[in-house]
This record gives structure tokens, sequence and C-alpha cells, in this order.
């Protein structure tokens, strides 16, 4: 598959990116999403408790969440039947 990635891709790369506490800017760049957007997409990931916001000093930090396990795990294998692939995302 190529293309643009979906919106299910960039959430399932987020959580999967923050299996342990990384900055804004680092799950921005890594993830190849511009400011305004990131902050869409974090935002509802914390909203449906996927990604947890963690208090470190004066950065904000987010860590996948608990129950982002499931998400991750049910994108995989659906991607993986309809494509017969894993997702790829190089951490």
């Amino acid at each position: 598959m190529s293309g643009r990635r979906t919106v299910y891709e960039i959430y399932w790369e987020i959580l999967v990116y923050c299996k342990s506490p990384r900055s804004f800017t680092a799950i921005i760049n890594r993830c190849d999403l511009n400011s305004k957007t990131g902050q869409e997409y974090l935002r509802f990931l914390v909203a449906r408790g996927y990604l947890a916001p963690i208090e470190s000093g004066d950065r904000a930090m987010y860590q996948s969440a608990p129950r982002a396990a499931e998400y991750i795990a049910l994108f995989s294998s659906l991607y993986q039947k309809l494509f017969d692939t894993g997702p790829e995302f190089r951490l």
C-alpha cells in the first residue's frame, strides 16, 4: 500500500511511538505531522483515554495508556488481513 496515511494509521503510529514517554515535539517530528494536526490527534487520543499526558517538569510528555494496547492489536490485525503484511513503523 502506498500513498497518504489514514487517520487510523496515524493514531496507531502515535500510540506505538508513545509506548515510552515522548514530548509533543518528538511525536510530531517522528510521525511527520504539523503542529496543528498533531495537537488535534493528541487531543483526540487523550480524550478517548488511549494517550495519557505526563507531567515532566516544564515539558508536556505523552505515553500510551494501557487501553491503547487493544487498539494497537486490533489495528495491526485488520491491517494484516487487508494487506497481507503488518503495518510498518520503525522506531
